[in-house]
């Protein structure tokens, strides 16, 4: 079983560093799946000991073999993330046990897992650029009209009842994410995240995608707070003033030379993949609080 999670963890940290490769990659014209890895900063192309998810990074404690220049902590942080969400996956359809693994089984976890790995890269790209590239989510929209067929407990059955809740589901989601955006003029919200939550009213259904949304809310009602309050101490930090030094130098590390306030702008889709990730691994464990 440990060996067998292990295994699961470096097969998802190998396709995270994959999804590192498409969030770069994204929007400039490459090809995600031609050409070799480079250094960003010097141009000069990464050996493959230089390629190892996750322990690269820390071999080379985080700079480039080359020039020396600092590697982004995205990398071994969606590698590690990726591997993490694999694990959770497996664990979670029962799959720990490969001997037990049925065809069906297997095919719905790799259905689950591509859906996720979509989520993680619009997630990632959001928070880099502040917007979702409509070739994901439309992709993700039209991936999640499949997973009717893809429920860990019934797969390959497909209910009227499951398939029009997830209809419905993606329509409210989407009227209300639409509205946001439409009223506010794209300041509270913007339109791809409500392509974003209509994507997810299909992929969960009812009352998984309200769990999805209400914990996208609260997840990022707490990180609005804490970066307002990391901004307030990096002010004191910056100033060397009732800021102890080891708390000056992670604020600084943190937030840089940013600055967060009420009106700040912070992208919602990183929370709304986020929310859909939890809410299909524990959402039943979560409406089962409320009733």
């Amino acid at each position: 079983m440990i060996f067998t999670g292990v295994f699961i963890f470096i097969f998802g940290a190998i396709v995270g560093s994959f999804l590192n490769v498409v969030i770069l990659r994204l929007g400039t014209g490459g090809s995600v799946v031609k050409g070799s890895s480079k250094c960003l900063s010097c141009g000069c192309k990464l050996r493959w000991y230089e390629l190892i998810p996750v322990i690269s990074f820390f071999a080379r404690k985080g700079k480039c073999g080359h020039c020396e220049s600092k590697i982004s902590w995205q990398y071994p942080l969606v590698e590690m993330t990726t591997g993490l969400m694999f694990l959770l996956v497996f664990s979670s359809a029962g799959g720990l046990n490969l001997s037990e693994i049925t065809g069906h089984l297997l095919l719905a976890i790799g259905y689950w897992l591509a859906v996720f790995s979509i989520l993680t890269v619009i997630a990632v790209y959001d928070i880099r650029h502040r917007v979702i590239p409509n070739k994901l989510v439309y992709l993700f929209i039209l991936l999640s009209f499949f997973a009717v067929f893809f429920r860990f407990n019934r797969v390959g059955a497909l209910e009227s009842s499951v398939l029009l809740g997830g209809l419905l589901s993606a329509l409210g989601l989407f009227i209300f994410f639409a509205s946001m955006w439409f009223f506010s003029k794209g300041r509270a919200m913007g339109f791809g995240d409500a392509k974003l939550a209509a994507g997810i009213g299909l992929l969960l259904g009812f009352p998984n995608s309200l769990v999805a949304v209400t914990l996208a809310f609260w997840l990022g009602a707490i990180v609005g707070i804490l970066l307002l309050l990391f901004s307030k101490l990096s002010v004191h930090a910056r100033r060397g003033k009732f800021v102890p030094l080891f708390i000056h130098r992670v604020v600084l590390r943190v937030l840089g030379e940013k600055k967060y306030n009420a009106k700040s702008k912070i992208p919602f889709g990183p929370f709304l993949a986020l929310g859909a990730i939890i809410a299909f691994l524990v959402g039943s464990r979560v409406i089962n609080l409320y009733i």
